[in-house]
């Protein structure tokens, strides 16, 4: 059975932060680092949170990710590209977010390109951002292959995330933020590190069985969402990011859980659009689709869950002992 402490929110911070210093990573790298990891445990996400952070430390260690990069971006007209350079994901696309807040300002619509990139987190966070500042946004990211060609067995495609925001009138965004498989993958590593089963139906191991063991799970693909449809969908989310710029297709790209390899080079792509340039009463217009769903008994808005328990923290986090050690490890590294 796992050991768990309950530290402060400012706690885990610092001890987080110090890891990413003892490592290498420069200060505004290591925060917008650390606080979308953060933003993903007050939102309940903990397969996107703290967990993930011995991995990116172990790959700057070892070199697979450039503690040392820094995102490089430039614009033209309403494409902003943005190089990752092999560091993080987290500090090219705030950098990325930037300037693409001024070119949708300027022409309406902006599409952020993000090159050679890494893990992209919660996906939803950076529509939800936009959102924030009254834009419809939509976020798509590739990764390493996980899921199979529909009717095939090997993994090509990564379970590439897309999200939706959309502005609303008083309320938090309407957030949509969705894998293409069926569960995140992430969730299969949390229940292989627990020592626990996943349940039947979220993937299959390397013979194209249904399994409940992660690691055979790990090993084969994940069951898509939708089936053929969601493995569609997958392949569109490899064009629109690693074709766009070149980056690595999930099948070229290394994993994003151990310290070996060349760095994934993966990438992302997100489309800003100004709805007033469309119509001045977008927001009224959505309220009342929205005000319809909610007539009816149990239906929520997408999103509220996650803003729901944002709401209630209590200012702790939750985290395994080893988890604690492995990051107090990397802030006394040299």
């Amino acid at each position: 059975m796992t050991d768990n402490v309950k530290l402060s929110v400012a706690d885990v911070r610092d001890l987080a932060m110090a890891a990413m210093r003892g490592r290498g990573f420069g200060e505004a790298e290591a925060t917008a680092t650390v606080e979308a990891l953060l933003a993903a445990e007050h939102d309940g996400l903990p397969s996107h949170g703290l967990s993930r952070l011995p991995f990116y430390l172990d790959q700057a260690a070892s070199g697979k990710v450039d503690a040392s990069a820094v995102p490089r971006v430039e614009t033209e007209g309403a494409v902003v590209r943005v190089d990752a350079a092999y560091g993080l994901a987290f500090p090219a696309v705030e950098q990325g977010l930037k300037a693409g807040y001024q070119c949708a300002a300027q022409l309406g619509m902006a599409a952020v390109s993000i090159a050679h990139s890494h893990h992209f987190g919660v996906a939803g966070a950076s529509v939800e951002a936009a959102a924030r500042q009254g834009y419809l946004a939509l976020a798509f990211s590739n990764a390493p292959s996980a899921m199979a060609p529909w009717g095939g067995k090997r993994p090509l495609f990564g379970t590439n995330p897309i999200a939706f925001a959309c502005p609303r009138r008083e309320d938090d965004p309407l957030l949509i933020d969705l894998s293409l498989s069926k569960v995140a993958r992430g969730k299969v590593m949390m229940a292989k590190l627990q020592g626990k089963p996943i349940p039947e139906g979220w993937a299959l191991d390397i013979d194209g069985q249904a399994t409940t063991d992660p690691e055979d799970a790990l090993a084969g693909s994940m069951v898509p969402a939708g089936d053929a449809k969601g493995a569609a969908l997958a392949l569109m989310v490899e064009l629109l990011t690693a074709g766009l710029t070149g980056s690595n297709f999930g099948f070229q790209a290394s994993s994003f859980f151990d310290a070996e390899g060349k760095p994934p080079g993966i990438a992302q792509l997100i489309l800003l659009i100004d709805p007033q340039r469309f119509s001045s009463g977008f927001v009224e217009h959505a309220e009342s689709l929205f005000a319809a769903m909610l007539e009816q008994p149990g239906v929520r808005i997408p999103g509220e869950r996650r803003f729901q328990l944002r709401r209630e923290g209590d200012g702790q986090i939750t985290l395994s002992t080893s988890l604690v050690a492995a990051l107090e490890s990397h802030a006394v590294a040299s």
